[in-house]
């Protein structure tokens, strides 16, 4: 118990609903052919942010509190599967009541690990060409280290923060939850995954250094853009507020307005990934 506290306490937040609904559609490739790409989304665990006003620069949440989801996705290409964010640690799974940290700021849970959640896909952990995390904060990092055998896609200044020699001393918590990727992809900007428009990292820094969103242009309607730790909620978006604790604020704002200039370059479908509102909105269209 003690491990699990000391490894989740004065990091960033979020949590999660059941989530686990599939989509097969697709894309006409530079040949014309027809290929087909799934997206699933998992249930990655579950935070209620006790005290939210962690997640503005000022009062403006002084008081809230707030149930936050924290999924992860499974796209899957003909070129190969991506796996991209890693949900809570995976020693939650099994706890018989949710932890609520020292402070009372956040209660943390998580009932399912990665393993069992892919059997119901027919997937392994071997089955994964790539993993990608939006970045490397406890709440996205969880099962990272199942998947050992994937070439992690990781900007450059991300990795070196969190894997260089200090880091490994300072932030152990965070080191020992991704040590085991040694396939490394040091990206550098934005990041065309299978080469073919489908899937693409953007680079968006200011929660962490490397922070990264991903677009998804996979045959819906409109594309998808997931937004990782960019916004945590709806109201984060609008007022375009950054939490206290991010890595640079300024930095923030500014991939803000990149974010949303590309969103409305290629008419795209934001989803908040921890906003439960969204969750259910993406349930809803992946019904269809």
């Amino acid at each position: 118990m003690k491990k699990i506290i000391l490894l989740l306490i004065g990091l960033s937040i979020i949590s999660c609903k059941d989530v686990k609904k599939g989509f097969n559609d697709g894309y006409n490739d530079a040949r014309g052919n027809k290929e087909k790409i799934t997206l699933h989304v998992f249930d990655g665990g579950k935070i209620i942010a006790n005290k939210l006003d962690l997640f503005s620069e000022d009062t403006t949440y002084s008081g809230q509190s707030k149930t936050l989801a924290d999924a992860f996705y499974v796209i899957q290409h003909p070129k190969g599967n991506l796996i991209w964010d890693g949900g809570l640690p995976e020693n939650l799974v099994g706890m018989q009541e949710p932890l609520t940290l020292s402070g009372g700021a956040f209660t943390v849970s998580r009932k399912d690990s990665v393993v069992n959640q892919l059997k119901a896909i027919g997937l392994t952990v071997e089955n994964f060409k790539y993993i990608a995390l939006s970045h490397s904060h406890f709440d996205h990092i969880g099962h990272a280290n199942v998947f050992k055998n994937a070439t992690w896609l990781v900007q450059e200044n991300e990795y070196d923060f969190f894997t260089n020699d200090s880091a490994q001393v300072k932030r152990a918590d965070i080191y020992n939850m991704i040590k085991e990727l040694k396939n490394v992809q040091k990206l550098n900007g934005d990041h065309d995954v299978f080469g073919d428009g489908t899937v693409v990292i953007k680079s968006m820094p200011g929660h962490t250094i490397g922070h990264q969103v991903l677009y998804l242009n996979i045959g819906l309607e409109k594309p998808l853009l997931l937004t990782g730790d960019l916004y945590h909620f709806d109201e984060n978006r609008t007022y375009k507020r950054a939490p206290m604790f991010n890595y640079d604020i300024p930095m923030t704002k500014k991939s803000m307005e990149a974010f949303e200039a590309f969103a409305k370059e290629k008419n795209a479908d934001v989803f908040i990934q921890h906003s439960q509102e969204d969750f259910d909105r993406l349930q809803t269209l992946l019904k269809k």
